[in-house]
């Protein structure tokens, strides 16, 4: 798909009327959906949904594949594959070129600093006393689908954001939002900024007051069937396994009331945190009265948990597997609790992930596949070293960070050197680096164009304004890290592993079937706009899926 290429147009040759003739001024009857659940759980990989199948129950992911519309080959465009720039695409249809969410977090050459992707210290906490709400949707610099709802029904439309990670509900719900909720480690509390409004709603507020996150890490986490069950996943306790923190190994059963202590971050890293956010999200229904007029809603809902645990232990752990067992359970509630207090055909559902996950390098390297790690650092201070040498003493890295450098303009303008230059010597520097297995200068992505392959995703990643001067690409299954034998694993990268995610409707309209016809990431907003007769978002580089499911 090329980059800039337009959304194709949402609308069908023939809105459905009724089967009775209409009078000549009549308006065509669009039927939509009383309500849009968005459904994004951080850090599943597509072979989740068969790897653990014979364990998952009927109401969950099964009835989903089971009832639903699988496209199975569902990708995304663009590197790197991290959190925030996922749900940017997903609810943008766009791509971190449009949509400037290139990473989590990057570097701002105005600011000399590192900015987060939802940070706005404009607005303050709703709902605790900490910073956790110093955040909104302002560097987002394009439309969500979310918002292009509210917008083609003069804001009759309501809209709520659901998830753990601010960045997992503050994106989807967009910028014209009715709220957007995260959880704050420092209360227990779920909380929003002033960006949305002044005070916490009252179905809020009696939420919060239930305090279940005490509730929650009141026990321990123990396997939901007996351990010797889990063939699907190495043994406990591998080496290259982190422990969650405070815990000398990382074993069943993972004892939480030893290990809170005295904030409650440590939901976030076990299945209780998928557990409170399906609790949340369906307070929200209740507390918004999602989908109880004539007026289509929408309801963004992420699933943060399973990145934690994904990260800390490895996708072939006993504890990946449990937390997905455990997420089945609360999708099933989630759905059939929706579906009851909505009305079975009237929600249109979608399943998808921000990202995938690689294999850890250290099981990979035990099977004898070849695998690495990185060091950020090393790099940077070689490359400064490099420069040094080549042009004179200077501080020549800004930094290094989403695997972009950032090089010092100012030095290089004071020293009369053409920014080309200094981009393409350090390209070619930087692959004597185990692991490295391409460096482009963006002074090429700038002036080149790829409409398919790995170096389109480098140029769908790449943002003029906000991204670094060289991008490193590793190798498949090679990862950054820190330190001298690194744990867990993580993603980013442009392989499969990354970009490869499920995809599945059901539901309103919803046809039961599946295809392996390509599709990308940014083809949901797309599709959810020609469903509900409006107007992509406005960075909108996808295509309507509906085609496919006939």
């Amino acid at each position: 798909m090329l980059l800039l290429s337009a959304c194709a147009s949402t609308a069908p040759s023939a809105p459905p009327v009724n089967a009775a003739p209409a009078a000549q001024n009549a308006k065509p009857i669009m039927q939509r959906p009383k309500l849009v659940v968005g459904i994004v759980v951080d850090q599943m990989r597509y072979d989740y949904l068969y790897r653990y199948w014979s364990k998952y129950g009927n109401d969950g992911f099964k009835k989903l594949l089971t009832q639903g519309f699988n496209f199975k080959n569902t990708q995304y465009s663009y590197v790197p594959t991290y959190t925030g720039p996922g749900h940017a695409s997903i609810y943008t249809g766009s791509v971190p070129a449009l949509n400037g969410i290139i990473g989590n977090n990057w570097y701002e050459r105005g600011q000399k600093g590192t900015v987060y992707c939802v940070e706005d210290k404009t607005v303050q906490t709703v709902g605790s006393s900490s910073n956790a709400g110093e955040m909104s949707p302002a560097n987002l610099k394009t439309t969500t689908i979310t918002d292009e709802l509210r917008l083609a029904t003069n804001k009759e439309a309501k809209v709520v954001g659901v998830a753990l990670k601010d960045r997992g509900s503050i994106l989807p719900a967009g910028h014209l939002a009715n709220g957007a909720y995260w959880f704050d480690s420092k209360s227990g509390n779920w909380i929003t900024s002033t960006y949305y409004t002044q005070e916490l709603p009252q179905w809020v507020q009696a939420f919060n007051s239930k305090k279940l996150a005490n509730e929650y890490l009141s026990q321990p986490w123990e396997t939901l069937l007996p351990i010797e069950q889990y063939t699907e996943s190495t043994a406990d306790d591998m080496p290259w396994e982190r422990p969650l923190s405070g815990e000398k190994k990382p074993v069943f059963p993972h004892d939480l009331p030893a290990l809170r202590g005295d904030s409650y971050d440590l939901i976030r890293s076990v299945p209780a945190g998928n557990t409170i956010t399906k609790d949340f999200a369906l307070a929200a229904l209740r507390g918004e009265e999602l989908g109880k007029d004539e007026v289509t809603d929408f309801l963004t809902v992420s699933f943060s948990s399973t990145d934690y645990v994904g990260h800390s232990f490895g996708p072939n752990s006993i504890e990946a597997e449990d937390i997905f067992l455990r997420l089945d359970k609360e999708m099933a509630e989630l759905i059939s609790t929706i579906e009851n207090e909505v009305g079975k055909g009237e929600v249109l559902f979608f399943l998808t992930a921000d990202h995938g996950a690689a294999h850890v390098p250290a099981f990979l390297k035990g099977q004898k596949v070849p695998a690495g790690v990185t060091s950020p650092n090393k790099i940077r201070d070689s490359v400064d070293a490099y420069l040094d040498k080549t042009y004179g003493k200077a501080d020549w890295v800004e930094r290094f960070i989403n695997q972009h450098l950032y090089l010092n303009h100012q030095v290089m303008q004071s020293k009369k050197l053409e920014t080309a230059e200094v981009q393409q010597r350090v390209a070619n520097y930087v692959l004597r680096f185990d692991g490295v297995m391409r460096a482009v200068p963006a002074t090429v992505l700038q002036s080149s164009n790829w409409g398919r392959g790995m170096m389109a995703r480098v140029e769908n990643g790449y943002n003029t304004r906000r991204s670094g001067d060289v991008v490193l690409l590793l190798e498949p299954g090679w990862l950054e890290g820190y330190g001298k034998e690194p744990k867990g694993t993580s993603h980013g990268s442009y392989s499969n592993y990354d970009t490869h995610v499920p995809l599945v409707w059901y539901g309103w309209n919803v046809p039961h079937g599946e295809s392996g016809a390509e599709a990308e990431i940014t083809d949901i907003a797309a599709t959810i706009a020609s469903w509900l007769y409006i107007q992509e978002p406005n960075g909108c580089v996808g295509k309507p899926l509906q085609e496919y499911m006939k």
